[in-house]
């Protein structure tokens, strides 16, 4: 649809709304209704675009570090965090710049972010070893509970993704902070990190100025 209208939008959408619902960019439009695009000049492109990247760190923490156990990962003001338990792993400042530099790696693979459904059982049983994972699906309806899958990555998630992650040029772990699972100090605390992305180099060296 984007490419209908020109090849310049269909470069730089980032995602879109169907019916005020957000839809992947990637999905088939089976009926009539309100479409809206979304570029990085917009508020809904840029949390697509945050969200998207925290599973790009997701992905390359895990990678980095096996055995962790990721908990949520949000798009901020900003950017984005994911909450992380390091399951015994130290991680700290000096680790930033190995894990930005596996994050721009991956993608520079351009693998597409692609939602899917999942049943509440079988969900489960690929959480099993993850508590915080384990909670949250517990707590969710079967019949509604997706997952996002890109590169060998899987996440828990609801949806709003970039087409791929080459969209994403420049990235920025910008701090890590204890956190308590939930906002709850009588829950484990976990380590919160922070980061940012952008479409383009420059825009990154701008933030920084």
């Amino acid at each position: 649809i984007a490419k209908s209208i020109s090849h310049g939008l269909a470069r730089n959408v980032l995602s879109a709304s169907f019916n005020d619902q957000t839809v992947e960019v990637n999905d088939a439009l089976t009926e009539d209704g309100s479409l809206v695009l979304y570029t990085w000049d917009k508020a809904e492109g840029k949390k697509a675009f945050w969200h998207s990247s925290a599973h790009l760190l997701a992905e390359a923490l895990e990678q980095s570090y096996p055995g962790i156990k990721l908990t949520i990962g949000p798009a901020i003001d900003n950017g984005f965090y994911y909450d992380v338990d390091f399951n015994g792993h130290e991680f700290g400042e000096a680790d930033f710049p190995k894990v930005e530099k596996l994050m721009l790696e991956n993608a520079r693979q351009k693998s597409e972010f692609n939602l899917r459904s999942i049943s509440k059982a079988d969900a489960l049983e690929v959480y099993k070893e993850n508590p915080f994972k384990t909670e949250l699906i517990e707590n969710l309806e079967d019949g509604t509970i997706t997952f996002c899958d890109h590169a060998s990555f899987t996440d828990l998630c609801r949806g709003g993704h970039l087409p791929n992650t080459g969209f994403i040029k420049a990235v920025k772990i910008m701090s890590v902070a204890g956190a308590y699972w939930r906002g709850d100090e009588k829950n484990p605390q976990l380590s919160r990190v922070y980061g940012t992305s952008f479409p383009k180099a420059s825009l990154l060296t701008e933030y920084l100025l």
